[in-house]
């Protein structure tokens, strides 16, 4: 009778491959010493055979995991997720971290963890010790929180941070949100606007200041003021709408806004069918993001799409490459988002 694949043990691959198990372990492990010839006879005994290695076992013999924890925002990802208002920001993670993972024989988690909590050392700490990762991915607003870097450099644990420059430990990566900020302002300002309004995201994430300042740099060179244009939001649906609120009742209006996530860009084009501001007669408006849903909107919003599975495709493999020896980057990885227009924008109507 064939054995289940639950009692196929690492010695039986061994067997069948005519090898020890300190081969196959070495193999699993991906061992770079390892013949060609014999890695592909031991792979194919795995397969074969059916045999899946046990992450609890390569632990207690002091194997690497092979497992790589991405860190999300608890708060504003359950948020999103029950209002049903959510981004496709952990679906790009997944995407680019999965795929990423599964090219080098990793594994790809994702955790939530409370960054603005009180208790967030012993709740990393359980979640470190429970999955015990050969490496972390974090992302905004835990990659500059001083916590969190403390506690993953102490544990000599490889990490990459997504969307900070701030000095520290661990790989750091941005999508150039400087230069995405002024991408959407020249674009709108070579359409003939001149008051440009931002909404922008909140002071805990290191992004929100850099689209302010490339917002801002992008309207000097134009030679546009900025006074009374910029709003700032949660990048949630509500805080966008009181942002939006609060542009287009000023003294003087902006003839274009952009919005810095696309809840927040929903909320403004929301308003605006209300009040009766035709989108893009009236008022121009532009996103960051870009998921499915602004291209689905009406009209379809011109949008800043950011790479966000490349980054974290990136991010796995700087944390293996290290993990293998290979020596990290001397600066900050940058993979640029681009900006792509769509029926949103146009030329400001005369007055």
């Amino acid at each position: 009778m064939p054995r289940t694949r639950q009692a196929i043990t690492i010695r039986h691959v061994a067997a069948d491959a005519g090898v020890s198990h300190q081969t196959v372990s070495r193999v699993i492990n991906r061992d770079p010493n390892v013949r060609p010839e014999t890695m592909g006879r031991v792979q194919a005994s795995i397969e074969k055979l059916g045999y899946v290695p046990s992450i609890a076992a390569r632990l207690m013999g002091g194997s690497k995991s092979h497992l790589i924890l991405a860190l999300n925002d608890r708060d504003r990802t359950i948020a999103d997720w029950r209002d049903q208002e959510g981004t496709d920001w952990v679906d790009q993670m997944l995407l680019g971290g999965m795929l990423t993972c599964a090219e080098h024989g990793y594994r790809f988690l994702i955790e939530l963890i409370d960054t603005h909590g009180d208790h967030i050392e012993r709740e990393l700490s359980a979640t470190i010790a429970a999955v015990q990762p050969d490496g972390v991915v974090l992302t905004p607003p835990h990659s500059h929180n001083p916590v969190i870097l403390g506690l993953l450099r102490d544990w000599g644990i490889s990490f990459a941070r997504i969307g900070s420059r701030t000095e520290g430990p661990g790989f750091t990566l941005t999508m150039d949100d400087e230069r995405a900020a002024r991408l959407a302002t020249q674009h709108l300002l070579g359409l003939g606007h001149r008051r440009i309004g931002l909404i922008a995201g909140p002071d805990s994430y290191e992004v929100s200041g850099w689209r302010v300042e490339g917002w801002r740099a992008a309207m000097a060179e134009g030679e546009a003021n900025t006074s009374g244009l910029l709003a700032t939001g949660d990048f949630s649906f509500a805080s966008g709408r009181a942002a939006a609120a609060s542009l287009l009742d000023s003294a003087a209006p902006p003839t274009a806004i952009i919005a810095s996530n696309d809840q927040m860009a929903l909320a403004t084009l929301g308003l605006c069918r209300e009040r009766g501001v035709a989108v893009p007669e009236r008022l121009s408006l532009i996103s960051f993001d870009d998921t499915p849903i602004v291209r689905f909107a009406h009209p379809p919003l011109t949008a800043v799409c950011q790479p966000i599975a490349a980054v974290f495709s990136r991010a796995v493999e700087l944390i293996i490459a290290e993990r293998r020896g290979k020596p990290p980057p001397n600066s900050t990885t940058t993979i640029e988002a681009v900006l792509i227009p769509r029926a949103s924008t146009s030329i400001p109507r005369s007055t």
